[in-house]
């Protein structure tokens, strides 16, 4: 097994979906793809938010030839292990790309880091890694929240190149629940602006911390993903509603109440005048149909 990076974009003809398959063609990444079935792999975006740089990471469960294009094959990501960064990650910095192994012995970059579905090295995999999940001390902050202009134009500040390379892969880091949790609250809850999705109230307590939580509208236990478009910011009382079934989401976002509700006039004046859950302003973060729809049949009491 082998780590490597795919090359995303959002805007390509591709059929990807990052939180669950990667298309690609056959003929020139399936032998290389091959390498990396069950490890991970580093998704790359060319002008994510109009920067070059790395967003998120996965693990690859297998692959399967594409039933719809003969000429393409799928990756699939294992259910729950995808994670989005809470940094931005810029593709170089300021002595090359993050990716050393795309140097040549004279200094310049290959034609390599053109390839859509590469290898990586468990350094470079590392050096990422830490700084998409990191402050810079190596864990993700406890405290603290972030606004929703840092989330769309995320870029880190310089810093202190490591003075050793780390043998053992940084997997510690992408499977730990506790960072995955911090990274998925600091992202939510930007995308969000710490503004609860269902009723609108935007509380911050005496420390400065935002009474807003950040909900999985999969679950992870059922395979849902650290992903912004699979979560929601809501407070106490409507994420406990919503994760028991009492309301849910239609796909634009109109909000269904369940007739168990026990208080049907209560809860509608609770939820904002609307009757529908306020979108992020970004476009990639509105919550993803697919997990909506998951969320209504699997959860939502009719």
């Amino acid at each position: 097994m082998t780590k490597g990076v795919f090359i995303y974009r959002s805007d390509s003809d591709y059929a990807d979906d990052p939180t669950s398959r990667y298309q690609f063609p056959s003929k020139l990444y399936l032998s290389r793809a091959r390498e990396l079935v069950g490890d991970w792999v580093i998704f790359l975006e060319s002008r994510r938010g109009g920067k070059r740089g790395y967003f998120a990471t996965a693990k690859i469960q297998g692959l399967i030839a594409d039933p719809d294009d003969p000429a393409r094959h799928v990756a699939l990501i294992e259910p729950g292990s995808f994670l989005e960064f809470d940094h931005h990650v810029p593709f170089s910095d300021g002595t090359g790309p993050l990716e050393r192994a795309l140097l040549k012995p004279d200094g310049t970059q290959s034609g390599g880091k053109q390839s859509s579905v590469r290898p990586i090295s468990d350094q470079d995999f590392n050096r990422i890694i830490e700084r998409g999940l990191s402050d810079g001390t190596g864990f993700l902050p406890r405290t603290g929240d972030v606004s929703i202009d840092e989330i769309s134009n995320r870029v880190l500040d310089n810093r202190t190149p490591f003075i050793y390379e780390v043998e053992r892969s940084r997997v510690d880091i992408v499977t730990s629940r506790a960072i995955r949790d911090r990274a998925f609250r600091r992202n939510v809850l930007a995308a969000y602006d710490s503004r609860c999705a269902l009723s609108g109230l935007k509380l911050i307590n005496g420390g400065g911390r935002a009474e807003v939580e950040a909900a999985h509208i999969r679950p992870v236990e059922h395979g849902g993903p650290d992903a912004i478009a699979n979560g929601l910011a809501l407070s106490g009382t409507a994420h406990w509603m919503f994760d028991r079934g009492l309301i849910s989401l239609n796909d634009d976002l109109t909000i269904k109440i369940s007739r168990h509700v026990n208080d049907l006039e209560g809860v509608r004046i609770f939820l904002q005048s609307s009757q529908s859950a306020t979108a992020p302003r970004v476009a990639a973060h509105r919550p993803h149909v697919n997990f909506l729809k998951w969320h209504r049949d699997n959860i939502y009491k009719h």
